[in-house]
């Protein structure tokens, strides 16, 4: 069975996200600096660069938080969604500074701020400021993220590359025990009692046929697995 998805290849980190925030900004590289910038601080981050895949993202996440380029976009597009109404939404124009008397017209259709220059560091503070604030954007979901990989687990979902993949019940949860604990080796007992408790007599055997099902559904190459790895006479870890 080939895979339909792809996970990165590389080692990355394995962070639990509380918030997300959608980037739509006309300078890529600027984007992409603020992407590492936010992931670092625990936000997942998404860059997109078309207006069209940008609302479409937009209403299939809900990001907690919306930056976009004061130029390139109308605000009304994004507010017409109704579930980001209450969305906050930073505007940036890069390398220009402006006034407040120069922002009358994105205030008025409800962007929450508006911010010149080109400093990472600043717009970060900002939107951890904004993200900070008591009911600001929809309700944070717990999620973990992994190179390619996002674990909802608000709404139960996995998602590979913004696709959702079919797992089972209990393949969840052993994927979710492994992104706890990442680079933590679990003994295949550890894990049996971890996801099935105790009490539960089952054969080691059994947790060997969930892991290869798993590797099927997010491993480039199942066969030769970079992610979710054997540890020969021990167990499995997941390589982060």
């Amino acid at each position: 069975m080939l895979s339909l998805f792809v996970m990165l290849t590389g080692p990355s980190p394995i962070v639990l996200v509380r918030d997300s925030v959608l980037i739509f900004l006309k300078s890529e590289p600027f984007a992409q600096s603020l992407k590492r910038t936010l992931e670092t601080s625990g936000y997942r981050s998404i860059v997109v660069t078309m207006e069209s895949v940008a609302l479409k993202e937009a209403e299939a996440s809900v990001p907690s938080l919306i930056i976009l380029d004061r130029r390139s976009i109308s605000i009304t597009n994004f507010r017409r969604i109704r579930t980001l109404n209450t969305v906050p939404i930073i505007a940036v124009q890069e390398g220009l500074s402006c006034h407040d008397e120069d922002c009358l017209e994105e205030y008025d259709q409800d962007i929450d701020l508006v911010v010149c220059g080109e400093s990472v560091r600043e717009l970060v503070a900002r939107a951890r400021a904004m993200l900070r604030r008591p009911g600001a954007g929809v309700e944070s979901r717990f999620q973990y993220s992994a190179g390619n990989l996002r674990m909802d687990l608000d709404r139960h979902e996995v998602l590979i590359n913004g696709h959702v993949v079919d797992l089972t019940p209990k393949e969840f949860q052993i994927l979710q025990h492994f992104l706890k604990s990442p680079r933590r080796v679990f003994s295949r007992q550890e894990m049996l009692n971890e996801v099935w408790g105790e009490g539960y007599a089952l054969e080691e055997h059994a947790l060997d046929v969930h892991i290869h099902s798993l590797r099927q559904k997010i491993e480039a190459d199942p066969a030769n697995p970079k992610f979710l790895l054997t540890v020969r006479g021990v167990g499995y870890k997941v390589q982060a």
